[in-house]
């Protein structure tokens, strides 16, 4: 188990004797009997000197302890929204150990929240995440207001985070009921993050809290109180621990992206929701052959771990951000939310997997332990064993996907294959092999997976990159059955060893092969012998027309994955070539992959906090 590990134990809905919102945890309420509007106003907004100190500024950051009902967040976002010179954006970072479920929130906002916020607070509820531990973004107003919520010890995520603040909101459950809440670790933690200029407020107001802001690099003073209280405390970091991030204003930011797979598609996605003028360098649509042309179904499922390890994180942070960033696609682009059984290796292994979903505690609604039965009645088909079911397990057309992504404003495709890059002034110029300049900008992104190897080789940078350097290729195959073969194929996502998905325009996809050394990526009948017969381990119960299948008869796609060592992908700026980034080795999670390492990219080129804990985006550093 990893020692950093622990379930998150969401808040009940309890009331005290005067009717107000109460934490039976901590035997405290959650607001001030004078009114939540009025003391967040008073206190957090005036307190850090605003709306006033945004006005200007391209964009500005608070950081919240305790996020709660997120009536304080409502406040600033009505504050800022009711501003004519607000800033550019407005970034939230807030941190509840203890959040409410979608239901509750939604119904104690509808009672709590005072009329003027009583519409944001339903644009809230409506986007409020399913309770995993972890780092979770949610946009409004066009992505101008984001909200990255961090679910789980405050402690543990403020270490964790990479964002510079620029004004603090200090409202955990007073400090007799939650003293680690405002304990040295945590206030030195933030301390680490403030902006220069940053500002704290709080309406807890001892002698002792004072002096623990300051060893921890506050200047805390008292001020006037609110609502019966006749003080709070306001302050100021005395030593900023961050640089105020740029955020470049009057022209467009241009960004070149070299490849149009899943994680050049990201890319662009992402940067061009921020206002960025993007141009994609396509080597398939040079052949005449588009990344993923042909594949016609894939799915998405996350990882579960007992010690909640790197890939288990990072899969469900993927996951969960591809959901947000596509749900509101075209249809045939959108994902199809439809469950995913996942199916254990064997029967022996029931009691392992208890266990684990016992110590992760992850709602039942994204995952749960099923027997044979129910996988079957879920599936719609006879399977062979039982194993667990995620709720929201996604099927996806990856063609579609990538083409929609490709065809938003601001995207330029350009048929070309890279060869080199190499410094033009400030930013990089992009080559093909006869040394005909194809591009140039002041952000170029390697997203052309195993083919980024041999760029960075031709451009004198490989060898800053040793794990880069041991990047592979590995071909494989999926195979197109008729559904009708299958009565009329799962209505959820089947995997285990391979897996077979629910109907596409007639046909089941069942996949995949694993090919080492191959020269090409093709189909062929011994790949469909391999996909087929997954497929069966897979089946419960005999349907003669899959049986009757002839390999090497069928339709299917094939394709490469870029795998590096420990299967994790390379994301982020290469190592003394500023302005040059990786996006590659995304292996078989191309998929789980695309939508947060685009946006950790673009979080990090805006200056945004990123969406991303530090451990686990230093771990994908290139290296």
């Amino acid at each position: 188990m990893s020692f950093t590990y622990a379930p998150l134990i969401p808040a009940k809905t309890e009331f005290d004797a005067d009717g107000r919102l109460y934490s039976p945890v901590y035997g405290d309420v959650y607001h001030s009997p004078s009114g939540a509007l009025g003391q967040a106003e008073h206190v957090f907004l005036r307190g850090n000197g605003l709306p006033e100190r945004w006005r200007g500024r391209g964009a500005f950051t608070v950081c919240e302890t305790g996020f709660g009902l997120g009536l304080n967040f409502l406040a600033l976002w009505k504050a800022w929204r009711d501003d004519p010179q607000r800033s550019g954006a407005l970034h939230v970072v807030s941190l509840e150990g203890h959040p409410f479920e979608r239901e509750d929130l939604a119904g104690l906002l509808a009672r709590y929240a005072p009329e003027p916020l009583a519409e944001l607070g339903r644009q809230l509820a409506a986007q409020w995440p399913v309770l995993l531990p972890g780092l979770h973004r949610l946009e409004f107003e066009g992505g101008a207001v984001t909200l990255t919520l961090g679910f789980g010890d405050a402690q543990v995520l403020a270490s964790r985070l990479s964002v510079a603040v620029d004004a603090f909101f200090l409202d955990g459950f007073a400090p007799e009921r939650n003293p680690e809440m405002w304990a040295l670790p945590l206030m030195r933690n933030l301390a680490k993050l403030a902006a220069p200029g940053a500002t704290l407020a709080t309406w807890a107001c001892t002698g002792e809290l004072r002096q623990t802001l300051r060893t921890a690099g506050f200047d805390a003073r008292r001020a006037p109180g609110y609502g019966g209280k006749w003080h709070m405390t306001v302050g100021a970091a005395t030593a900023p621990g961050r640089a105020a991030p740029g955020i470049p204003g009057g022209d467009v930011r241009h960004a070149v992206v070299v490849g149009a797979g899943l994680a050049g598609a990201g890319i662009a996605q992402a940067l061009v929701a921020r206002g960025w003028r993007v141009t994609v360098i396509d080597a398939g649509r040079a052949q005449d052959a588009p990344a993923h042309a042909g594949h016609a179904a894939a799915a998405l499922t996350p990882v579960v771990a007992r010690d909640d390890n790197v890939r288990a994180r990072l899969s469900r942070a993927g996951s969960q951000r591809a959901l947000a960033r596509w749900q509101g696609l075209p249809a045939g682009a959108a994902p199809r939310v439809c469950g995913t059984v996942q199916l254990e290796r064997d029967e022996g292994r029931a009691a392992a997997l208890a266990g684990t979903l016992e110590t992760l505690a992850f709602p039942e609604h994204w995952v749960r332990q099923v027997d044979r039965d129910e996988a079957s009645a879920l599936a719609g088909l006879p399977l062979a064993r039982g194993g667990v079911y995620f709720g929201q397990g996604m099927l996806l057309r990856p063609n579609l996907l990538i083409e929609t992504l490709l065809a938003a404003d601001g995207v330029t495709i350009l048929p070309g294959k890279v060869a080199k890059v190499g410094r033009a002034g400030p930013g990089w110029r992009v080559c093909d092999q006869a040394g005909v300049e194809l591009a140039r900008a002041d952000t170029v992104i390697l997203a052309n997976a195993f083919g980024a190897r041999a760029v960075l080789a031709e451009s004198g940078l490989l060898d800053l990159l040793p794990r880069v350097a041991q990047m592979h290729a590995l071909a494989g195959e999926v195979t197109l059955v008729p559904a009708q073969a299958l009565g009329g194929g799962p209505r959820c996502i089947v995997g285990g060893e391979g897996y077979l998905l629910p109907e596409v325009a007639a046909a089941c996809v069942v996949g995949s092969t694993y090919v080492h050394g191959a020269e090409q990526a093709r189909i062929g009948a011994e790949g469909q012998r391999v996909t087929l017969a997954k497929a069966a381990g897979l089946l419960g119960g005999s349907f003669p027309d899959f049986d009757s299948l002839e390999p090497g008869s069928l339709p299917g796609w094939a394709g490469w994955r870029a795998v590096l060592p420990g299967r994790l992908p390379a994301v982020g700026e290469v190592p003394q070539a500023p302005g040059l980034w990786l996006a590659v080795g995304y292996a078989s999670r191309g998929l789980s992959w695309s939508a947060l390492m685009g946006d950790l990219i673009a979080a990090r080129l805006n200056g945004e906090p990123q969406p991303l804990e530090t451990d686990l985006a230093q771990l994908i550093a290139p290296r």
